[in-house]
């Protein structure tokens, strides 16, 4: 899969921000453009840029971050803009992707807390909580509800649009019909997408004592994050399906008015 630049908007301020639409299903038809937008925090808007997310005509964003985070980074939105916090990680003891700045303040706890690929295991365990987590399974539930009515476009973010946010994305989209192997690649652009916003942080870090290296599987995405929550999914659920409406709970209409606002000619399609 190419990178549609027209899936890119360009708000130097808001990291890992996309438009959801544009790839194609297995059957050959087209995620709509323009009504779903992903992407990190929005605490930095300032003067044009507040006028450029305008423009997207967004009328609705959900912010998938804790309440600590979500307190200490504002987002900053334009006047008429609709805000909605759903915590994704409510219920989590531990809050891996939460946690993130508190290592890079810390450099000395980067050793002890991510040698020999914890990291990586901290992460999966994280996105199997995504799948699992009653907290987890409520936002999503709302957000993909809400998706589903809503009569503007919708922007969903966490605090990077990496974690939480890949993984709203990517749920969404195989519901839709989008292939895994799409997906993933979908997915793993976050690694370019972010590198420009976190190259500060990584030689922040490396200044104040920290290897860079260990940082890469937090400041990035890995394909396993992405396989541990599809493998939970299917060992909870057994499909993308079943998680939506027994996980999530969403109604088989829901399921069907996501498919049909976001898949345009998904209608024309059942009828047939």
């Amino acid at each position: 899969m190419r990178v549609n630049h027209e899936r890119r908007p360009r708000i130097p301020t808001v990291p890992n921000l996309r438009d959801v639409g544009g790839l194609r299903t297995g059957d050959g038809r087209r995620v709509g453009r323009g009504a779903v937008y992903r992407s990190g925090r929005l605490s930095g808007l300032r003067g044009a840029e507040v006028t450029a997310f305008r423009e997207l005509g967004i009328g609705t964003v959900f912010d998938l971050r804790t309440a600590q985070e979500s307190a200490e980074h504002p987002d900053v939105l334009p006047a008429g803009t609709r805000l909605v916090h759903l915590d994704v990680l409510a219920d989590a003891r531990h809050a891996a992707p939460a946690e993130l700045q508190q290592i890079f303040e810390d450099p000395s706890r980067a050793g002890e807390l991510l040698r020999e690929g914890q990291a990586e295991r901290y992460f999966e365990t994280a996105y199997r909580g995504f799948v699992t987590l009653p907290s987890a399974r409520s936002a999503y539930r709302e957000l993909f509800e809400s998706v589903a009515a809503a009569e503007t476009p919708v922007l969903f973010h966490c605090s990077t649009g990496k974690d939480r946010t890949g993984w709203a994305t990517a749920a969404l989209l195989l519901l839709l019909g989008v292939p895994e192997e799409t997906v993933r690649e979908d997915y793993l652009l976050t690694n370019t997408e972010l590198r420009p916003h976190v190259q500060p942080w990584l030689d922040q870090f490396a200044a104040s004592g920290g290897d860079p290296r260990l940082m890469l599987p937090i400041v990035g995405v890995l394909e396993s994050y992405l396989e541990a929550a599809l493998q939970q999914v299917r060992e909870s659920f057994g499909s993308i399906e079943d998680y939506a409406t027994t996980g999530l709970g969403l109604s088989p209409a829901t399921v069907l008015a996501l498919r049909h606002r976001l898949v345009p000619d998904q209608a024309r399609a059942d009828s047939t």
